[in-house]
């Protein structure tokens, strides 16, 4: 009981410790405080964009079917586009589906990532053969062209995204996780560890894992926003969301004949291309910045590197 409640008060320190040090970083507070703002706006989405049908509020509400977009107005702060569909609702319940898509998908490929390249690396032999053959074969189709495909074959809609994306994510992270292992495996106190009779989970969960998992959790914070940049794209494609879900991709799609505008003001429709535009940008910033300062906080090999 002792052990953990020191290992609790250790880690709770630690945690402390990195938050600081994020706060610290200018480029980081700038992520940290992006990242709160569609935090509230997903949390107060129900407040901030009441639904007009509580039992689909993912349902973005149209002023008709006129197929011009409509500049902002006092109804509708942010215009509607090409079917009138009002921008402002979507973006609101869009930060949710942001969220939903790059945290599902990326702890999915994470996840899957990190148990497949531990055992290939950890154990070698026919098992790393067998899986690292599998990665290779799943890097012989670019990421986007194996979702489209795997999409299309699921059948059109956000989980079946999901999925594709899951299934073509993770040989990634198995190969990283597995180049980590194989690297910490050969440190004296595994070997030590080996000497003293532990067993191979032991050594896994104990020594290898906590000195391997933080280079993969700080690749997997800048992948969020791009998870969810690849699952807009193919919504803007029309194989994501159902018609009228709140995505940010489809919010785009829905006006893509306007973004050039009319002839002689290419601007006239600005409006269906910015704020969507603007919210996936700064979606994907937030996360950048973080994960980029979680990086250097979490990896001293780097930090020399730069320093050098």
């Amino acid at each position: 009981m002792k052990r953990l409640k020191e290992s609790l008060l250790d880690k709770g320190r630690s945690s402390l410790q990195i938050l600081k040090k994020l706060l610290k970083n200018p480029l980081s507070f700038t992520g940290l405080l992006l990242l709160l703002m569609f935090s509230f706006m997903a949390i107060a989405a129900p407040w901030l964009a009441p639904p007009p049908n509580p039992r689909e509020p993912y349902m973005i509400p149209r002023e008709g079917f006129w197929a011009t977009p409509h500049p902002p107005n006092h109804k509708h702060p942010f215009g509607t586009t090409g079917g009138q569909y009002d921008i402002y609702y979507g973006i609101i319940w869009g930060t949710r589906t942001a969220f939903r898509v790059g945290i599902e998908v990326t702890f999915s490929i994470v996840f899957i990532g990190i148990i497949l390249g531990s055992i290939s690396g950890y154990f070698g032999g026919f098992i790393d053969n067998l899986i690292m053959r599998l990665v290779d074969l799943m890097f012989a189709f670019p990421g986007i062209l194996g979702a489209i495909v795997l999409t299309t074959v699921l059948g059109k809609g956000l989980n079946s995204v999901i999925l594709a994306f899951i299934l073509v994510g993770w040989p990634f992270y198995a190969r990283l996780m597995r180049g980590e292992v194989l690297h910490i495996r050969e440190n004296d106190y595994v070997a030590a560890a080996r000497a003293i009779g532990a067993g191979p989970l032991r050594i896994m969960f104990r020594h290898v894992l906590p000195n391997t998992i933080f280079v993969v959790f700080a690749v997997a914070t800048l992948d969020i926003g791009s998870q969810m940049v690849g699952v807009a794209a193919l919504s803007f494609f029309g194989l994501g969301s159902p018609v009228g879900y709140a995505d940010w991709g489809q919010i785009i799609s829905f006006s893509r004949v306007w973004i050039t505008g009319s002839a002689g003001n290419p601007l006239q429709f600005w409006y269906t291309l910015i704020y969507p535009g603007a919210a996936i940008l700064l979606f994907v910033l937030a996360f950048a910045l973080i994960g980029d300062a979680f990086r250097d906080i979490l990896d001293p090999r780097l930090r020399g590197t730069r320093a050098g």
